[in-house]
């Protein structure tokens, strides 16, 4: 358990002393493992690397039969990447008998950029003689004054590209640390890599545009004064938290669940159940970030290339921050270390790369009876698991909460710093917003899909539209104010492609196929969607082809444990269609059956000066609230909060 105190915390490492679990990531260990396997059995070369290295999850049925004691099977799964061969393979590797139960070659796709080559590239562009005669065009001489940015590039059709796995890179000019070298784009020089031949196919070298002046710092020491008039904020709990971690499962108030950790999705939630009435009922299997697209809206040659796919392209789980008590979290703080791995399949710690903790969420009910006097009143409290993604300029925190009456919410705090571009003399930009002088931050959007394998006290489920609508003029509506429910069975995965309508408080219940409350109606959960935008580039351009996950709000399939990703297994440079529209083109049956959502949802970003140098945090999320799952109100037994209720004037 955590330390008694306002601002304590423990560290626990992600491979524990508990007995294992089917669900557990794979350990330090387990990674050496699958990679040294691979090695010997597909005889790999030195120059192969490793895109993924995680566990290869069991099925439902397996993870469902399992007993604390049971013997645990366990396999990897693995991506490898020949630049060589110019290839791209995946499969399971047994870390039981060292076999290989799957391999498959993935002809025609790409992986995602490494962070290896992501250094490489830096290095390898600054030794081209027609980037370093750009760079110096634009009055740089000092080569080590110039930060490279590499992205991959999506796939426009372009001749000299098919078939190639290419990126392109960026170049910011910052003369000393901590300069933001975002703030002083080198604006034009764009340079194109093949990563299989780690050679420079290209150099952009447009006319110069003039470096912006100002450094763009945001230290205290550049800020200036700091304000003296914020008294501490204690947060204590003098008989410690009031949840429970054993290994990978952590029990808190009613809630029951596990989480992983991998370098592709990051965080995930497994086996998620509410215990009632000493019965831990389920509520999903599983629950992850399955993709983000982050489209900029400018089609100069510099930047119209720019439609990164974080999850994907890059992983978000590879960009995890290491937190600080009082900084990244506060109060009594529970960390844990996570374990992913490097370009060559061998295991890298991230200490402190989780935090949980609880928060105090105002008040959770009240009633004040005017009439006799008598006032019941009970706080909220939600337990956070958390982290926090770098994913080049951008920070991505990603929380989930967990309520007392039930409620789950997930939110994504983004902050860090906006893409930017040097604006010219006119320092005007039909598609940026001018921030500082001569430099704009172009628009853009970020948008989150959220895979949702929902268990609704237990796999077969049904999933129906709810709208709150204006009744009928007619008899039954004299005076023009009634309002029903419209409901809106999804039966099949073509009609389940759904947009929000927040105009009638348009939602999604999961309901069960087989359970029913004490009122007669099946049990449910209801994902409540924000009113977030949908994908603004055209459908036929190159973005709009790969991210169709998010022409919608809401898809819904049938589950399939091969469907992780919204976007497809490999989206980059890929033509487009993969992932959740070539899945529904069957249009599955999804009555009373194991049902999968898939919400997207993010902001469209409009820049604003006051998101310079570094952006206040943007939220976004959703939630999920029990809808009958319960026959009453879950959070009546929570005690009156007698210690905080000060009954003196």
């Amino acid at each position: 358990m955590p330390e008694v105190g306002s601002a304590s915390s423990v560290a626990l490492s992600s491979a524990t002393a508990e007995a294992p679990h089917p669900l557990d990531p794979l350990s330090a260990e387990e990674i050496r493992l699958a990679t040294r396997i691979a090695r010997a059995r597909l005889e790999l070369d030195g120059d192969a690397r490793f895109a993924a290295v995680r566990l290869h999850e069991p099925s439902k049925e397996e993870i469902r039969a399992f007993r604390p004691g049971d013997p645990v099977a366990r396999s990897a799964w693995i991506v490898v990447m020949d630049r060589k061969r110019r290839s791209l393979h995946d499969g399971i590797i047994s870390l039981d008998d060292g076999s290989v139960v799957a391999w498959n070659e993935r002809v025609g796709l790409q992986g995602p950029l490494l962070p290896g080559e992501y250094e490489r590239v830096s290095t390898l562009v600054k030794e081209d003689v027609r980037w370093q005669s750009a760079i110096r065009r634009r009055g740089v001489e000092d080569l080590d004054l110039v930060r490279v940015d590499a992205w991959m590039i999506g796939n426009f059709g372009i001749p000299e590209q098919e078939g190639r796995r290419m990126c392109a890179t960026l170049a910011y000019l910052r003369e000393e640390v901590p300069d933001l070298p975002y703030a002083r784009p080198l604006e034009g020089v764009v340079a194109y890599i093949d990563l299989d031949e780690m050679r420079v196919a290209d150099v952009l070298d447009p006319p110069p545009v003039p470096i912006p002046p100002e450094t763009g710092r945001y230290d205290t020491r550049a800020v200036g004064k700091l304000r003296d008039d914020l008294r501490p904020l204690t947060i204590q709990q003098p008989e410690g938290a009031s949840f429970v971690v054993r290994g990978h499962e952590i029990s808190w108030q009613r809630w029951r669940f596990r989480w992983s950790f991998n370098a592709r999705e990051g965080l995930v939630l497994h086996r998620v159940g509410y215990e009632d009435g000493g019965e831990v009922r389920s509520i999903a299997h599983r629950l992850s970030v399955s993709e983000m697209v982050v489209p900029y809206g400018d089609p100069s040659p510099a930047h119209y290339w720019q439609g990164a796919f974080d999850v994907g392209e890059f992983g978000i789980g590879r960009g995890v921050n290491s937190l600080r008590l009082g900084c990244d979290c506060l109060g009594v703080v529970q960390y844990f270390d996570v374990t992913i791995h490097d370009d060559d399949g061998q295991p890298e710690t991230v200490p402190r790369a989780i935090c949980l903790h609880e928060e105090d969420a105002s008040i959770c009910w009240k009633h004040f009876d005017f009439v006799d006097g008598h006032t019941e009143v009970r706080r909220q409290r939600r337990l956070v698991l958390s982290c926090i993604c770098t994913n080049l300029n951008y920070e991505y925190g990603y929380y989930w909460y967990f309520y007392l009456d039930g409620t789950l919410e997930f939110e994504t705090k983004m902050t860090g710093v906006m893409q930017t571009k040097a604006l010219g003399s006119d320092g005007g930009d039909p598609h940026a917003t001018t921030v500082a002088p001569g430099l704009g931050a172009m628009y853009h959007q970020h948008l989150m899909n959220v895979r949702l394998d929902m268990e609704v006290d237990g796999p077969d489920n049904c999933v129906q539209e709810l709208e709150l609508v204006p009744a009928p003029d007619g008899p039954d509506n004299p005076w023009g104010n009634a309002m029903i429910t419209r409901t809106t069975p999804l039966t099949h995965e073509l009609a389940a492609r759904r947009s929000a309508n927040p105009a009638t408080a348009r939602s999604w219940v999961i309901t069960s196929a087989t359970r029913r409350n004490r009122l007669g109606f099946p049990t449910g959960y209801r994902l409540i969607p924000e009113s977030s935008p949908t994908l603004l580039a055209g459908a036929e351009s190159a973005v709009g082809r790969r991210a169709q996950f998010a022409r919608y709000h809401l898809w819904v399939t049938r589950y399939d444990p091969d469907e992780l990703y919204a976007g497809g297994d490999y989206p980059n440079q890929h033509p487009g269609g993969a992932g959740l529209p070539e899945w529904t083109a069957g249009d599955r049956a999804l009555e009373a059956t194991d049902v999968v959502l898939w919400h997207t949802f993010g902001i469209s970003h409009v820049p604003r000066p006051e998101d310079w140098p570094v952006m206040p945090v943007e939220r976004c999320g959703f939630r999920l609230k029990p809808w009958g799952f319960f026959d009453r109100n879950p959070a009546l037994d929570v005690p009156p909060s007698s210690t905080h209720c000060d009954t003196g004037s």
